[in-house]
């Protein structure tokens, strides 16, 4: 009667050791694939938001002192405000590669390059303003990064006029 027993117990502890096993096999290969997702749905929304603000900074172009207030959500990666250079560039470290590896891709107005980095890619998203915008954050030609947050940052974006030694629109942006 033990030895049925023991045998019983023994059973039930190499069936659970090999439905851990299993369900460990399974989690292991799911679990990259489902950060691949989420990475490259976090970069489509990041997309979307930068489409966004290059329509917002177009719809403002017109008139100066127009100014607009964006709410920016970032769950992951970093935006940042280039003055120097006029550009808006998002970039994320993601699973997934978003575009073909060292190719650069236009798409309406925004530049995408996936590079390698190690097991990760580093995908970058650019927008250009410099052949019609003068782009500054606070008044000045200096760099801004927003990180990541739980809560969106409020950015507000200026159409300041033209400036006297431009044919550009001057366009000033700030994290409120």
């Amino acid at each position: 009667m033990k030895n049925k027993n023991a045998q019983v117990w023994v059973e039930t502890v190499i069936y659970t050791l090999i439905a851990f096993a299993l369900i460990g096999a399974v989690i292991a290969f799911a679990k990259p694939k489902i950060e691949e997702l989420q990475d490259k749905t976090l970069i489509d929304q990041s997309s979307a938001m930068l489409k966004d603000i290059n329509s917002l900074i177009s719809s403002i172009r017109g008139t100066s002192g127009n100014q607009r207030i964006v709410e920016v959500s970032l769950n992951g990666g970093n935006l940042k405000i280039d003055g120097e250079n006029d550009l808006i560039i998002f970039e994320i470290e993601s699973r997934a590669e978003y575009s073909q590896l060292g190719e650069e891709i236009v798409k309406e107005n925004l530049v995408i390059l996936t590079e390698k980095q190690g097991r990760l890619n580093k995908v970058t998203l650019t927008t250009d303003y410099s052949e019609n915008y003068n782009i500054t954050y606070e008044g000045k030609d200096q760099s801004k990064l927003i990180s990541k947050a739980p809560t969106p940052h409020k950015v507000s974006i200026e159409n300041r006029g033209f400036q006297e030694d431009e044919e550009r629109t001057w366009i000033d942006i700030k994290v409120i």
